[in-house]
């Protein structure tokens, strides 16, 4: 069994961001020799999701509406956890809703994805370094 740990950073432009991180691991994937097993990819940071979707702009669009109707991006005492001198109460729920990481499966050395299936790492509260851990483990 052999193992390679990696990470991604991103210090996005915008507060909230989608990126499609497919390429990254796809590479990171093929680096490390693995031919099968798993990969697992998971945001280090609270307020940051990985989640697998539709690489659709209008699905994203969709996404960041739903999570707005789910908890309002307030940014002022609505939220009790911005009673603390923070202003990022709803990047936590959206975290929460998006989830914090996914596993994806290597099947001949490659990620065994469905047809529409991309990996993206969700952005709640950008605009600052943060980093997503690559662990590929297998054979």
């Amino acid at each position: 069994m052999k193992s390679c740990t990696k990470y991604l950073y991103f210090n996005t432009e915008n507060r909230i961001d989608f990126i499609n991180i497919t390429p990254e691991i796809e590479r990171i994937v093929r680096e490390s020799g693995i031919q099968e097993g798993i990969v697992l990819i998971n945001a280090m940071h609270i307020t940051a999701s990985v989640f697998v979707n539709d690489a659709e702009e209008g699905l994203l669009e969709d996404f960041k509406k739903w999570l707005e109707k789910l908890a309002p991006p307030y940014t002022d005492s609505r939220y009790k956890h911005n009673l603390t001198g923070e202003d990022n109460a709803f990047s936590h729920l959206w975290r929460t809703i998006m989830g914090r990481e996914t596993v994806i499966a290597i099947t001949d050395g490659k990620l065994d994805l469905g047809p529409w299936e991309q990996i993206f790492y969700g952005e709640f509260d950008g605009q600052r370094k943060k980093r997503v851990l690559v662990k590929v483990i297998g054979e």
